[in-house]
């Protein structure tokens, strides 16, 4: 499947990612998909099982890097076909910050330490500088009477919102949601997508994965459905979850929204 292009305002993208073609052996992942972001823009990526949803996202920060296509965030482009240095992925990634469905906290350090280690070890910061950041960020979600607490005495929500702290202490230019409440209770879901709505407002780009159909239509400013292996349809958040053109769409939504 070939998807369109995706273009918004005229200008030059936040992140562009071209043709990506993404397989495992027979099994065609993604399949020539092209998707543009520009500045300031919140994307929600939705659809079924199996659709390449975390794949392509993961494709963005080449965690998972694609058989073929181009990938750029910021001013950081890199030709899957072309071969590239390991400075090149890295600085990449840097302008990419990620959040997990799983916290990948350090248990046996505190929630300070957890976000601002990478800012010492890869940002040369010093500690003084990484824990003043780090406070700052921890603040922010909501946190901050939890400095010396451990991972193990929070709860998913907390350790899941530390997450998106420590991703944002690296200072990226796009952030990278992978379903972050799917492994929530839906209560403590709200914490985090609380988190993410105050992001989305203050302007950080993001790209959502998620199956939160509420998030996306409240927050992002193009939803994008995806299934088997492409962009299947895609538009303003309201307009597609009320009214699809794509019967499979209309399939995917009824499932989810009437569950």
């Amino acid at each position: 499947m070939t998807a369109h292009p995706s273009g918004g305002p005229a200008g030059t993208p936040k992140v562009a990612l071209d043709n990506i073609r993404k397989a495992y052996g027979d099994n065609v992942v993604l399949d020539d998909v092209t998707l543009h972001v520009n500045q300031g823009e919140v994307i929600s990526i939705i659809g079924p099982s199996g659709a390449g949803k975390s794949t392509f996202l993961r494709c963005t920060n080449l965690l998972e890097v694609p058989d073929s296509g181009t990938v750029r965030v910021g001013d950081h482009m890199i030709d899957t076909a072309k071969k590239h240095s390991d400075k090149q992925l890295e600085e990449l990634r840097r302008t990419a910050g990620m959040v997990f469905q799983s916290f990948n906290l350090f248990p046996h350090m505190t929630v300070l330490d957890n976000v601002s280690l990478a800012q010492r070890r890869v940002l040369d910061r010093s500690r003084a500088e990484a824990d003043e950041r780090s406070r700052e960020l921890i603040t922010r979600v909501g946190l901050e009477d939890k400095f010396d607490e451990y991972p193990g005495r929070l709860s998913g929500g907390q350790q899941q919102r530390i997450a998106i702290a420590r991703a944002l202490a690296m200072d990226p230019e796009v952030m990278l949601f992978d379903e972050p409440t799917s492994a929530l209770d839906p209560e403590v879901g709200l914490e985090v997508l609380a988190v993410m709505q105050e992001l989305a407002e203050s302007g950080m780009t993001m790209m959502v994965v998620t199956h939160e159909i509420e998030f996306a239509r409240k927050v992002g400013d193009r939803l994008i459905v995806m299934a088997d292996g492409g962009i299947l349809e895609e538009g303003d958040p309201t307009e597609v979850i009320t009214d699809p053109k794509e019967p499979r769409t209309r399939q995917f939504l009824s499932a989810v929204v009437h569950r």
